[in-house]
């Protein structure tokens, strides 16, 4: 992985509609996103039917809805997953899922056993991974909510599947509120993962802005995850927190030009700097009048612009010498 790839997080903001998914990828296409990422589901095996929402989730489609209920809504079949993944093929994004249950992910890996995303809330679930390593070839995972512990016993049960080395997996950097507060990014967390783990390391954006996803991508981080949406006002528990398309494809600009702004770290003159060498750097000149014969010295020799001739780090070298000629106020010296 040489570049920065993007995942546009469709999520549940295709709320159930395959036109509104279809719009979603196009678009993710459009701002240059190089995966559109969707959750795949069955709510009867990923929620109880009475278990509660998270705060965010209460504030974005009220409490008077189960959560069981809210993903039900959101759940997507395999025809709508197949003819996604079809959609994405033919807009030239990749398709990517988070799957929340070993039944979703079992479906997920007959159409694509490529990569697969482990979502936060299911760090802990190591049968899920357990099964994710065995199916699929690359892995991302993000620690929302996480501890080192709990990310150190989801990469060794990866680790334990036939085949898999550490540069198969990427670890992200995530924090699980919508939106997160940039307070509490925790970006230095990917230095962390970086010498603990040896993985490839990532960031799941949930801040509003681009500030926290520059600074994951100057800190190394090859993946970079961002909500995305057709529009904010619509219901559903991500919306609000979620990219629309011009803020998307300008995100995906600054985020994707850090890494050449960050450059390779070798100290020299950029191509651009060589043309104004000459300019700014200094060559030695006769301060006053110099007579043939006479020695040069620190009260005759000046180092002054442009640089056309015996460069200012010959300075000491030259002095003591004698001058072969005469030489008028800002004449160039030579030997």
């Amino acid at each position: 992985m040489k570049s920065v790839k993007l995942i546009a997080e469709i999520g549940v903001n295709h709320n159930g509609n395959i036109s509104i998914a279809k719009k979603l990828i196009k678009n993710a296409a459009i701002a240059g996103a190089d995966y559109a990422k969707f959750q795949i589901f069955k709510a009867g095996n990923l929620s109880t039917k009475n278990s509660k929402k998270a705060n965010y989730q209460n504030k974005n489609i009220g409490k008077n809805v189960s959560q069981y209920e809210m993903l039900k809504k959101y759940e997507i079949n395999k025809s709508f997953i197949k003819e996604c993944y079809k959609f994405c093929k033919i807009n030239k994004i990749k398709f990517l899922a988070s799957c929340f249950d070993i039944e979703s992910l079992k479906f997920y890996s007959t159409i694509d056993d490529y990569c697969i995303k482990i979502p936060s809330g299911e760090i802990t679930n190591l049968n899920l991974i357990k099964y994710a390593a065995d199916k699929f070839k690359k892995i991302i995972i993000s620690t929302g909510m996480s501890n080192l512990s709990e990310i150190n016993s989801a990469v060794k049960t990866i680790l334990k599947s036939k085949n898999k080395s550490r540069q198969d997996i990427t670890i992200l950097q995530c924090t699980s509120d919508y939106p997160a507060l940039l307070s509490e990014s925790n970006i230095r967390c990917l230095n962390l993962f970086k010498k603990k783990f040896k993985t490839n390391i990532g960031y799941s954006d949930h801040t509003l802005g681009s500030t926290a996803s520059i600074l994951a991508v100057s800190l190394g981080a090859k993946i970079i995850e961002k909500h995305f949406t057709i529009n904010k006002h619509m219901k559903g528990p991500d919306h609000k927190a979620s990219m629309n398309l011009n803020e998307l494809k300008i995100f995906n600009k600054k985020i994707k030009s850090v890494e050449s702004i960050l450059g390779d770290g070798i100290k020299r003159a950029s191509s651009n700097e060589r043309k104004n060498i000459n300019y700014v750097r200094k060559s030695l000149y006769a301060k006053k009048q110099i007579k043939k014969g006479e020695k040069f010295s620190e009260e005759n020799v000046i180092a002054k612009r442009p640089l056309n001739g015996i460069p200012a780090n010959k300075f000491i070298t030259v002095i003591g010498r004698r001058a072969k000629k005469n030489f008028k106020i800002d004449e160039k010296i030579q030997l």
